[in-house]
């Protein structure tokens, strides 16, 4: 006997996303609330439509370009690419950049669950030779949880990055060094008669790798000050 529910399923992170912003899937958010409880199998295949609408929308809005044709697990490689996830004041911490890279593995891992169950047992889901399997509020309850965790937590990093900081570039600039390092491994980036700073490039356009890196850079520089004979030292801005 399928189970029932005394109280009603709500999605409440991908309502809070609606709230900040992502309007277009309110109708999708009911659509899943309802069907959890009364149609389970079709909660799988608007789970994975959620979380699609949602990494297109965020790619959109930040400017990355995608093919109509990219599946889920492409758009949500993409997104998380493009997101700076570790906070700024956590960047020089290595152990935490780990950890959240291992929290958002498990996201991807979970993304993947709910793109074979909607496959397997989605509702609107490509035609079989038989019946699917039948799933039942429980299941559905997972897919869909799962689907408003992730929504969630990119729309609210999406958005915390699009609003304005004044201080945005606080961390570049404190960092010299560092972007030395950058620059003189790269070199100058020439585009026609454009030159520019292979760490201004790094900062601009990839802010997680450029926070990942300067923590890598750092932890090395540190250990070398604690372990390394000094002329075996990094030179310093006054040395140079």
């Amino acid at each position: 006997m399928a189970e029932t529910f005394t109280t009603p399923f709500s999605m409440h992170g991908a309502r809070d996303a609606i709230a900040g912003g992502l309007d277009h899937i309110g109708e999708h958010v009911k659509g899943i609330e309802r069907a959890v409880a009364e149609q389970p199998g079709l909660a799988f295949d608007l789970a994975k439509t959620l979380v699609e609408s949602a990494c297109r929308t965020i790619l959109k809005e930040r400017s990355i370009a995608i093919s109509s044709d990219d599946d889920l697990p492409k758009l949500f490689k993409a997104v998380t690419r493009s997101l700076p996830f570790l906070p700024v004041e956590a960047s020089a911490e290595a152990e935490v950049g780990k950890s959240l890279r291992q929290t958002l593995g498990g996201l991807h891992t979970a993304m993947q669950g709910i793109c074979e169950l909607r496959n397997r047992c989605g509702f609107a889901s490509h035609g079989s030779d038989g019946p699917r399997p039948k799933m039942e509020p429980a299941q559905a309850m997972l897919a869909a949880g799962a689907a408003d965790a992730i929504v969630r937590f990119l729309h609210r990093v999406h958005r915390q990055d699009q609003a304005p900081r004044p201080a945005s570039r606080a961390m570049f600039d404190e960092n010299p060094a560092f972007n030395t390092h950058v620059d003189d491994t790269h070199g100058m980036i020439r585009i026609f008669d454009a030159e520019f700073r292979a760490s201004e490039v790094l900062y601009q356009m990839e802010r997680e790798s450029y926070r990942v890196y300067l923590t890598e850079f750092t932890t090395e520089v540190e250990g070398m000050e604690a372990g390394a004979a000094p002329e075996a030292r990094l030179p310093t801005e006054d040395a140079a």
